[in-house]
Formats: structure tokens, C-alpha cells, sequence
């Protein structure tokens, strides 16, 4: 097989060494929500399954928007419809989809040697497939191998069929409302900072009433504005907020570890193992994300890593459009014009302080801002405590101009430019700035 890539040098030869010997076969019997299927159930069960599936003929469907479209693959590549995480268009098959797509290729070799006496089939005769995943019937596969006996290829269509669906646990949430200590490091940004916190009393104080803020404050340029507004915006709940000064460079990790060390001494919070939850100040969040913020942790069990939306310049959005700016309240709508889902963002948590401590919390080398979070994320991957990862439409990023230190490190400041080109606006709109002649510019539209 054709290799792609110096740097991919022998890859092949060790992931075929991985793949399994022999395919995955139903097992006699087994339980599915405490009733007992046997193999011929299992079988008419998988038979519903491939009637339904688009494996020899077509089903007709609504719209365009109804097709599932497959993925391309070789041994040592996939080339996704859509992108995860790393943005790539191409990669390397690794964890479960590598495991997935070695299984199925073991799985056809052995149908094609099934009565076969010579020649016999490897997966080194395997040329390339597709695949896509049906949410109601499993993933399908057409995998194309050599034919040793006529020439050309062979196709094998597969299905990994969905078994039925098993509830594992049904356990009671919300009946404890846990207390959430949020976490903001500041330096500087007074004016962002007082309004944060006419949100904050709003939603935390006056509507949740179980929440704690803890700021950690670096340098004294702008200390004393910070701890007035504090002060002002608290009224009769001074006792749920605190502010600890720090007379150094600003450095996130830092904050986010003093502020978790910290015990607070307040009524209803028994020991001294918190909900914390780190957070910016140009975040947005609602109540009802602090209520999934409880909901998605538990302490030595799971983690939650929401995905935040994050908006546009609000004056490029709605210039565009020939419309005024809103008030900050009116811009939180979650459209493809209005933002994007920050995917590649880790900096907003919520987890119990025994986890952190578990896995060593932060690095105590990170100055400044990016990477901290990251590499706090990777801690808990590598963990044996679930990461929740999920789009929460209750927590906003705010747009804010954005400066990149050409002094920061290499990669703090590649994510700083990556992150300030994505925030400004959508492909689209950034078109209509690039080219602000064109016949299609939008009617109404001014220059932002």
C-alpha cells in the first residue's frame, strides 16, 4: 500500500500489528435492561436493524439536509466530514475510532476467508473504505479489498449495529443545591469587571442565593476601584464575596490555585471540599449553567468542561445589518451570526477541590494568560474521571479586543492569534469587510 508522508514511515506495519485477530462475535446470551435476549433474539434484533439501514438500497428522505454523509479512510488515514477538536482534514485513526475501523477490516477479512481455501485474504489486501454512523440503526461500512482471484476489487458492506437501549442507572439530581465557588483572576479591566459583577449579584446573589466569589487580584493598579465596586455591588451579601490581593505579575494558574486554597468559613458549607467553578471576566453565565454546573460534577467521578458560545464583534454583527448595537443582554443569542462555539477553549470548569488536588492541579510555570487550562484538561483526560464535555447555551463569552504579546511564549501566543482571528466574526462577514465593493454586499450595511 502506498505510503502518504515521510514522517508516516512504517506506520502501516505497526497498526497492523494492533489489528485484532479474530472479528467480535455475539455472545450466547445476554441482559438488556434485566431481560435476558438469547442469540436467535440478537439475530432478528441486528436483521430489523440492516432492513432499515441504506446498506443496498436508498431511503428516501425530506431534504437535503437529511443525508449523513460517509467518511473516507485507509489504513492510516481518515478524512473527516466533520472536524473535531484539532480542525484537521486529515488524521490519523487513534483511541476508539482507530480500534473501530481495525475491527471492521478484521471482521471482512474473515468473511472473505469464510470456505476459503486459497488465496488467502490479509488486511494488507484492504485498499480503502467509508463509513458513517445512522443514529438509529449503528455505523455502516463499504470497504474495498483486492481481488486475488479475478482481479479488481471486492466489496464488503458491514454494519455495527446498535444493540438495544440499556439504562444503566436512574439516580435522583437537584435534590441538594450545592454551593458554587467561583473563582475570577483580574488584573486590571475595571470597567469589564463592574459590569461582571451588576450580572453576577443578579443571577448569583438575588436568583441562585448558593454562590461564593472569590477574586484574586494581581498588582495594585486599579485595586483599590476593584475592591469599592465589590464592595457597593455586595450590600447585605458581603459575607459570599471576598477579594485576595496578590502584588505580582498576573499569572491565571496562580490565581485560580490561591483562590481554591482558600477555605471559606460561611453558613451551609460543611468540609472542606468545594464546587469550584474558574471563570473569566468576560464570562456571561446564567443560573440555569450553574445548575448544570452540580448536575455534570461529582467529586472523584466526574468533571464538567462546558463549551462556551462565544459572540462576535457586536459591531461588525450588527453593522452589518444596518442595525444599531444592543444592549449587552440583547446580544446573548446563540445564531451562527451572532457567534461560535468555543470548542478549543478549556478555561471554564466546574470541579470539586479533592479532584484537583487528585490530579496535582495547575502548573505553577504558566505566566500571563492560555495554556494553563489546557494542560489542566489533559490531567483529567489521562485520569480515570470522566471528562463532561458538552455545548451549554447558559454561559457567553463577551467580545473584547484582543492583544497578542509577541514576548509571550510560542505557543501561548499562536492560540492568542488563532483565538483573536476566530472572535472578530464569521467567514462570511469577514468577507463583506474584505470586500466591501462587491454587488452582494448586504442592502442597509455601513462600514463598522
Amino acid at each position: 500500500m502506498k505510503k502518504v508522508g515521510k514522517e508516516f514511515h512504517g506506520e502501516e506495519e505497526r497498526m497492523r500489528k494492533d489489528l485484532p485477530k479474530a472479528a467480535v462475535r455475539w455472545p450466547v446470551t445476554y441482559i438488556v435492561s434485566g431481560v435476558e435476549w438469547n442469540a436467535s433474539e440478537c439475530s432478528i434484533h441486528v436483521k430489523r436493524l440492516v432492513e432499515r439501514a441504506e446498506l443496498h438500497r436508498g431511503v428516501a428522505l425530506n431534504n437535503e439536509y437529511e443525508v449523513i454523509s460517509f467518511n473516507h479512510f485507509t489504513l492510516n488515514r481518515i478524512y473527516p466530514t466533520e472536524i473535531g477538536l484539532g480542525k484537521r482534514v486529515v488524521e490519523k485513526p487513534i483511541g476508539f475510532r482507530r480500534k473501530d475501523l481495525f475491527e471492521v477490516i478484521q471482521s471482512a477479512v474473515d468473511t472473505l476467508n469464510k470456505n476459503q481455501t486459497k488465496p488467502h485474504y490479509t488486511a494488507d489486501d484492504f485498499v480503502e473504505g467509508i463509513y458513517r454512523t445512522e443514529p438509529t440503526t449503528g455505523t455502516e461500512y463499504e470497504l474495498y479489498f483486492r481481488n486475488k482471484t479475478k482481479g479488481g476489487l471486492l466489496k464488503v458492506t458491514a454494519l455495527r449495529s446498535f444493540a438495544p437501549i440499556v439504562h444503566i442507572s436512574s439516580l435522583p439530581v437537584g435534590t441538594k443545591k450545592e454551593i458554587v465557588h467561583v473563582i475570577l483572576p483580574l488584573s486590571g479591566r475595571v470597567k469589564t469587571f463592574q459590569s461582571f459583577m451588576g450580572k453576577f449579584v443578579k443571577i448569583g446573589l438575588k436568583h441562585d442565593r448558593r454562590v461564593l466569589l472569590t477574586v484574586v487580584y494581581f498588582g495594585e493598579e486599579g485595586l483599590a476601584e476593584a475592591r469599592l465596586i465589590m464592595s457597593k455591588s455586595a450590600g447585605r451579601n458581603s459575607a459570599l464575596l471576598r477579594l485576595l490581593a496578590l502584588n505580582e505579575t498576573f499569572s491565571r494558574s496562580k490565581g485560580l490555585r490561591v483562590g481554591a486554597e482558600r477555605a471559606w468559613e460561611v453558613p451551609g458549607m460543611v468540609g472542606d471540599d468545594v464546587l469550584l467553578f474558574f471563570c473569566d471576566v468576560d464570562i456571561v453565565f446564567s443560573a440555569k449553567f450553574l445548575d448544570r454546573c452540580r448536575w455534570n460534577t461529582s467529586p472523584g467521578k466526574s468533571v464538567y468542561y462546558p463549551v462556551v458560545f462565544s459572540l462576535y464583534n457586536p459591531r461588525v454583527v450588527y453593522t452589518l445589518q444596518g442595525k444599531k448595537v444592543p444592549s449587552e443582554t440583547d446580544q446573548l443569542l446563540i445564531s451562527r451570526d451572532t457567534g461560535f462555539w468555543r470548542d478549543f477553549g478549556f478555561g471554564m470548569t466546574c470541579q470539586y477541590k479533592s479532584d484537583l488536588l487528585r490530579v496535582n492541579g495547575f502548573s505553577e510555570q504558566t505566566i500571563g494568560w492560555g495554556g494553563e487550562d489546557v494542560a489542566l484538561y489533559r490531567k483529567y483526560v489521562k485520569s480515570t474521571v470522566k471528562v463532561v464535555r458538552a455545548t451549554d447555551p447558559g454561559i457567553f463569552h463577551i467580545w473584547h479586543p484582543k492583544v497578542c504579546s509577541s514576548k509571550s511564549k510560542p505557543e501561548q501566543y499562536r492560540a492568542c492569534i488563532r483565538s483573536r482571528a476566530l472572535n472578530e466574526a464569521s467567514h462570511a462577514q469577514l468577507g463583506f469587510l474584505a470586500f466591501p465593493g462587491e454587488p452582494d454586499r448586504p442592502p442597509n450595511a455601513s462600514k463598522p
